[in-house]
């Protein structure tokens, strides 16, 4: 009698999602030990390596629930680490940028990240890796909601 695989071993959204949490729970602990929450980092990182973002774009690249991530930019912004102004372009939304302060919290926890990542992409040829890097990115582009 032959076994058959199960669905969610063959299934799209199991398999990121297995893969997202075996690779980053090893980076996370790293994050944890220099003090900083998961989220935060998310947050700190994603704002270092952009311009001032909304923070419903914010909330979106971070993959977290906008109001989570206004809170938590409440605490962030007390602390210095990231500072909040109206958008000249539309009243309407806030925008977000990480401080010199903030920027600075997470410049090492990046290169670590990075560090990371090139070890778990070591067992990969540069083709395999590109491949894979514009797949995730051409799924999220056709299944992003609009901000």
């Amino acid at each position: 009698m032959t076994k058959t695989k199960a669905f969610v071993d063959n299934y799209l959204p199991a398999l990121l999602g297995q893969a997202w949490h075996l690779v980053s729970t090893e980076f996370h602990q790293i994050v944890e030990q220099h003090g900083l929450s998961v989220l935060e980092w998310r947050v700190l990182s994603t704002l270092a390596s952009n311009g001032p973002v909304t923070i419903s774009a914010l909330a979106q690249m971070t993959v977290s629930k906008q109001p989570t991530v206004t809170r938590l930019l409440v605490r962030l912004e007390a602390q210095g680490f990231v500072e909040r102004a109206t958008s000249a372009d539309d009243r309407r939304y806030t925008q977000v940028k990480a401080t010199r302060k903030g920027r600075g919290l997470v410049t090492g926890l990046i290169a670590q990240a990075e560090e990371h990542e090139r070890a778990i992409l070591a067992p990969f040829d540069a083709r395999e890796i590109d491949s894979l890097k514009n797949i995730l990115r051409a799924l999220i582009e056709r299944h992003r909601p609009p901000v």
